[in-house]
């Protein structure tokens, strides 16, 4: 078996490839190629390039030549803007108004919500295999409108989302500068015009190839644990691998998602268990590991949870507690965008606060997949070795 570098397009033995593509990573030009893409992505001139006494090898200057032509030739995406203070806004008057009519006299419920962001829904060019792309079009329509480093480096600084067509460009771009090596393998360094499914992983590798810290969390099992290829030290993770974690999900062939899968057919009580787990740590993400937070409506400077399960993906923009009396049990519920959901019909419902629930909230007994995996992105942009290690695609397990 052969397998194509996706750096410099040499075919190879698979038992070789991982060797050659690290070769590839041992001296600097692949950092200034970054360095160089960026200086140019935000470059004031459309016209100018940066000339060979600027750039460490035609390699650098061939890949800013394309990274010029991407960032004038993007488009950006078309998506219903919600009015009346924005989505987030309207979600939040849901919830006080909740709060202020609420039947039982000891409930106390609080609300953790993010700043801002934009819902896209599928449409029909992408209906049934486009989530990935909606989610992270939602996650960087939050880091341009609520993080200022983000918005300089993202997409050029062009200050808007791109669409998917576009997208897909930067994920080239990105695999061919070294991030997920193994992602591009799968892929062989091709995605744009394509209806495969992305995960992830994908989404991990666009963000990071814009220096931004997105981190990815894997929840499953213990015993599960040594399947998860991005996890340091994997009992078996092998010397090349093709899969991210969740990636046995989302490329598999069909879309059905009814594939077998471990503790598919789990009690109800193990769901339940598994949802108090993804819970917890949702909350105490949202709440900066504060458990003593005052019931209402809080607003954080958090970003939202890109989310991924078996055969989809949405996105979390917050989290709802609830306890009856001071010794009962804490109930959760994620507020969710999903991008199968129409714009206008969550606007509607947020506007006559009337069936907004079935749109965005979930309880713990709907987690009854059998692994979920979630990605943030942290504040700041990484640079030289940082940036380099943000190559490689790894995680943090959380054990079900």
């Amino acid at each position: 078996m052969s397998a194509l570098c996706p750096v410099c397009n040499l075919t190879l033995p698979l038992s070789l490839i991982q060797s050659h593509v690290n070769s590839h990573f041992e001296d600097d030009e692949i950092e200034n190629d970054h360095h160089l893409a960026l200086q140019l992505a935000s470059s004031s001139s459309s016209s100018d390039h940066p000339s060979s006494s600027s750039a460490s090898s035609s390699s650098n200057l061939d890949n800013c030549n394309n990274v010029a032509s991407l960032v004038h030739s993007q488009t950006k995406s078309q998506f219903y803007s919600i009015g009346h203070g924005g989505l987030i806004c309207l979600l939040r008057n849901c919830l006080e108004s909740e709060l202020k009519s609420k039947s039982k006299p000891l409930e106390s419920s609080t609300s953790l919500l993010l700043g801002f962001v934009d819902h896209f829904q599928s449409s029909k060019e992408d209906k049934g295999w486009g989530c990935g792309w909606k989610n992270i079009q939602m996650q960087c329509s939050h880091l341009i409108s609520h993080r200022e480093e983000a918005k300089r480096v993202l997409f050029g600084g062009s200050n808007f989302v791109p669409d998917v067509p576009s997208l897909q460009r930067w994920l080239e771009l990105a695999w061919n500068n070294g991030f997920d090596v193994s992602g591009a393998l799968h892929f062989n360094t091709r995605i744009y015009g394509s209806k495969r499914w992305i995960g992830t992983t994908e989404c991990a590798a666009l963000l990071r190839s814009f220096g931004l810290r997105a981190r990815v969390v894997d929840f499953a099992p213990e015993k599960s644990k040594s399947m998860y290829l991005s996890v340091p030290g994997s009992a078996v993770a092998p010397k090349v691998k093709s899969y991210g974690p969740m990636d046995r999900y989302v490329v598999k062939k069909g879309g059905s998602g009814k594939g077998k899968t471990v503790d598919s057919h789990g009690s109800s009580s193990s769901r339940i268990s598994k949802g108090a787990v993804l819970m917890n740590w949702v909350w105490n993400y949202f709440s900066d590991n504060r458990l003593n937070v005052s019931s209402g409506v809080h607003m954080t400077n958090k970003g939202p949870l890109y989310f991924q399960h078996e055969g989809h993906s949405r996105t979390i923009v917050g989290i709802q507690r609830r306890l009856l009396g001071t010794t009962s049990t804490p109930q959760y519920n994620l507020l969710i965008l999903d991008p199968a959901d129409f714009t206008k019909a969550i606007e509607k419902a947020l506007i006559e606060k009337r069936g907004w629930e079935r749109h965005l909230k979930r309880g713990a007994h709907t987690l009854t997949c059998p692994e979920y995996q979630m990605l943030y992105v942290d504040s700041g942009i990484a640079e030289g070795a940082e940036l380099d290690k943000l190559k490689t695609i790894d995680s943090h397990f959380v054990e079900f």
